[in-house]
């Protein structure tokens, strides 16, 4: 009889290295690994030999960068969906879109079950099953961290344990930042950033650009397009989503763009402190409510603005696969139907300075906005509209006179 089947998801690191033989030890599973990649760059090289090397039996490598920018990360940035007044939501975007490749690998592969090593004590675990649960509730899922099979917990304990099957690694148990890296961001936890006292050391911590004081002493212009609030161009090139991704974390690493150290409040309750660089998925919020501007009306607008956290904060605790997301985000797209335009600005020192924008659907008015009287405006109009529009501050402020006579 045929063993049954789990995918784990895999990164290459040491955690999901020494699930491979863990698994094997204590379920008797056949062990399929799957790495999905959402333009995490150079962590991919050497897996395969070291999956197999570790007792896999298989390794995918799913490329979804696409996938993730035009239906994951462009609802977000369109939504304008912020967590905490900060977080870009760089990691929890791409959690629903890893689970939805693990359950089709499992369709695929006829597996029982899906293991992950996201650790019991934050938001990624949720984010996982969540979405697991909601297009595979049939799937069982180990959380190793969570298991009382699971003896491991240090680096070094899992390096030896390795040793013990066979699996010498160039693994070292120096003690690192935790860092997740996708093409949008990247996250660091840990260290001297485990006390909200301390400055982070940002010349030993940044991936993907410099710090402001690092950045070039001249500013750079920077023009993009948008058609229907989905971004097309840079400069005047056309580009795929992901390749304007790419570009725009280039121009905003140089130049400092980007970088948010935040105290945030995890779903499971507690507060954990982290620095994230989002160079170029800052430049593209910004430049997309910059265009935004101009187009949307003052009441969709403020209802845009809440619904906007709304998303986020459905983003942030794993709720993409519900029938919320995709409600708020049929709101949203029917809110983009006019978000095309050309959005220029300056990036210098951590700074995104608007430099000009233009829309065939803006409906700023020049000659109702200047301060000339024109044709449509008539000032004395004013009078008439405040008197009703204060007319219960002013009814209340009488009755509270006459009660204190």
């Amino acid at each position: 009889m045929s063993k049954e089947k789990v995918i784990l998801a895999y990164s290459g690191g040491l955690d999901t290295t020494a699930l491979i033989p863990w698994l094997k030890e204590n379920f008797d599973y056949e062990v399929i690994c799957c790495c999905v990649n959402c333009g995490q760059g150079d962590e991919l090289d050497g897996l395969e030999e070291r999956a197999k090397l570790s007792g896999a039996s298989k390794l995918y490598i799913e490329d979804i960068t696409d996938e993730f920018c035009d239906e994951y990360v462009v609802p977000c940035v369109q939504a304008h969906a912020v967590y905490e007044n900060k977080y870009l939501l760089g990691t929890s975007m791409a959690r629903p879109v890893i689970a939805k490749r693990l359950v089709e690998i499992a369709r695929k592969e006829g597996a029982t079950t899906i293991c992950h090593g996201a650790t019991g004590k934050g938001n990624d675990q949720i984010r996982f099953e969540l979405g697991i649960k909601a297009l595979a509730p049939d799937l069982k899922i180990i959380a190793a961290w969570r298991n009382d099979k699971w003896t491991l917990d240090s680096r070094e304990a899992e390096i030896e344990y390795c040793k013990q099957h066979g699996i010498d690694l160039p693994f070292s148990a120096d003690s690192s930042y935790s860092r997740d890296r996708n093409l949008w961001h990247i996250s660091h936890e840990g260290l001297e950033l485990e006390d909200p006292a301390n400055e982070p050391n940002f010349n030993h911590l940044l991936v993907l650009g410099v710090s402001p004081e690092e950045a070039p002493e001249e500013g750079e212009y920077v023009t993009m397009t948008f058609e229907k609030g989905v971004p097309k161009s840079i400069n005047g090139k056309e580009m795929k989503v992901s390749e304007i991704i790419a570009e725009l974390n280039r121009l905003g690493g140089k130049h400092g763009i980007g970088i948010i150290d935040i105290v945030e409040n995890r779903v499971v309750g507690m507060k954990s402190r982290g620095v994230y660089e989002t160079p170029g998925g800052t430049i593209l919020y910004e430049a997309h409510q910059q265009l935004e501007e101009l187009i949307l009306d003052r009441e969709t607008t403020e209802m845009k603005i809440n619904l906007g956290n709304k998303f986020a904060q459905i983003v942030y605790e794993g709720k993409w696969f519900t029938p919320l997301r995709e409600a708020i985000q049929a709101f949203i797209e029917s809110t983009q139907e006019y978000v095309t335009g050309e959005v220029k600005f300056k990036l210098y020192k951590g700074n995104i300075i608007k430099a000009g924008t233009t829309s065939p659907y803006s409906l700023y008015n020049e000659d109702l906005a200047s301060f000339t009287t024109g044709d449509m405006y008539d000032h004395h109009d004013a009078e008439g509209f405040i008197t009703l529009f204060g007319l219960s501050t002013k009814i209340r402020a009488l009755k509270h006179q006459e009660l204190n006579k």
